[in-house]
């Protein structure tokens, strides 16, 4: 399910990452009196009266080397314009921020002009409004021209509930996962790992005729095409294909782009630069494939660049497993999408992936498992309180899921858990599926929930 995404914009330092932290309710962004501090994106998820939806903070609009940015040079600048305006294209409602304290600026009305022309709902939230003087100011804000102001204060929480309440009543459904049963694999990574590389070498490597069909992210074409007579699509985020000319950066702030790829997707193909090994960025873009609960291949691009000995690939391995070994059960190709040695594998080894995710373990082998798992190894203690299973099932859903009734579930540690997902991969595989384990209490005891 792909979530509504809500964008906040506005000029540098009215208080734009301070109402994002209070949104998503954590200190994620990072907050400063220094106009400009956030210069990339940030994301997070924001649950509300029954809806769910994904808030995106963008650095500062401006449109000089003014003292408003003191030191920030114009090329970046203009970068964070860029990655703002393509917040602004991604998002399907804006959040547009101004300062009560400093009034209507110039800049406050091109923005206004840019956000009248996107046909999307606009909320002109006026901050810093935290006593009556400054809501009554807020009326001043009108010659903007995008309707009636909403004073809040972002740092105090005043009118912030309002604010959700007119967001989540404009919000467009999810988009719901497609109909059809073809699999849908999305090429993912930082820029210039080699992406649209590797989606030319699979193309080449196609058994049948390609087309390009409109997907569902803003400014790209998804490609379907048939692989040993089976058809795929293929959700590309190397780049905005339509567009003549990009400005220059934009494709740095891409990362909301390869979000909502991976929402759309089923399995994700993390690109990794072998060259550079594992970057933070590409930490990131990990991190968003396990917490949508999407299947996940990595494959190691440029891998005829590196000078090899018998133990290059066992020791870039261990490393790139240790960088990112909350995704350990990812299975790994080494590629070169100028040679297109291995490219096959690359779709090969998704398929499979794709099956994991839809695999079901029978409940009496489940059980099984378990038991034998706790003979094994048996759950530690806390004083007189021992952890006893009573019964273990796989539910619906993907990634795939399995429920632990226990008798109290405050019981179990996290090693715990880890050891019983390493004892179902061991017997059933699951490689590349992420897998959602549960606990919940039997009914009627002390502590009962989910």
């Amino acid at each position: 399910m792909g979530k509504p995404i809500v964008a906040i914009v506005g000029r540098p330092n009215v208080g734009k990452s301070t109402l994002f932290n209070r949104l998503i309710e954590e200190k994620l962004a990072i907050v400063s009196e220094t106009a400009g501090t956030t210069r990339d994106r940030l994301y997070g998820e924001v649950e509300f009266a029954g809806r769910a939806f994904l808030v995106v903070d963008t650095g500062g609009l401006a449109w000089d080397d003014r003292a408003d940015l003191p030191g920030t040079p114009a090329a970046m600048l203009a970068g964070v314009r860029a990655q703002a305006q393509l917040a602004i294209d991604e998002a399907d409602a804006i959040v547009f921020v101004v300062d009560v304290e400093q009034g209507a600026t110039p800049d406050d009305f091109e923005i206004a002009k840019i956000l009248r022309q996107t046909n999307k709902p606009v909320y002109l939230v006026v901050n810093k409004a935290d006593n009556a003087t400054r809501a009554q100011n807020a009326v001043e804000f009108f010659a903007l021209g995008l309707g009636e102001p909403m004073p809040i204060s972002a740092l105090h929480g005043v009118g912030v509930g309002d604010l959700l309440d007119g967001i989540v009543a404009r919000l467009p459904p999810e988009t719901l996962a497609p109909a059809d049963d073809v699999p849908h694999l999305a090429i993912v990574g930082r820029p210039n790992v080699g992406k649209s590389s590797l989606l030319n070498a699979i193309l080449g490597e196609a058994r049948a005729m390609v087309s390009e069909i409109p997907g569902t992210t803003r400014d790209a074409l998804d490609t379907e095409l048939t692989w040993n007579k089976q058809k795929i699509v293929l959700i590309d985020t190397a780049g905005l294909r339509k567009r003549g000319h990009i400005e220059q950066g934009i494709e740095k702030y891409s990362a909301l782009r390869a979000l909502r790829a991976i929402q759309r997707a089923e399995v994700a193909l993390l690109v990794i630069d072998a060259q550079a090994g594992v970057l933070a960025q590409d930490q990131h873009v990990a991190q968003s494939i396990l917490a949508e609960g999407k299947g996940v291949v990595i494959v190691v691009n440029k891998w005829d660049l590196i000078e090899k000995d018998e133990r290059t690939m066992d020791e870039f391995t261990q490393r790139l497993r240790a960088q990112l070994d909350f995704i350990a059960y990812a299975p790994l190709v080494f590629v070169s999408a100028k040679t297109r040695q291995r490219v096959y594998q690359v779709i090969e080894r998704a398929l499979a992936v794709r099956e994991a995710l839809r695999r079901r373990v029978k409940t009496a082998e489940l059980n099984e498992l378990v038991r034998e798992a706790t003979r094994k190894h048996a759950p530690a203690s806390k004083g007189q309180r021992v952890l006893k299973f009573l019964y273990a099932t796989q539910v619906e859903g993907s990634p795939p899921t399995f429920v632990f009734f226990v008798n109290d579930k405050r019981l179990v540690h996290f090693t715990y858990e880890r050891f019983l997902e390493n004892q179902i991969r061991a017997r059933w595989g699951f490689e590349g599926a992420p897998l959602k384990m549960i606990f919940r209490n039997r009914r009627g005891k002390t502590g009962e929930g989910a």
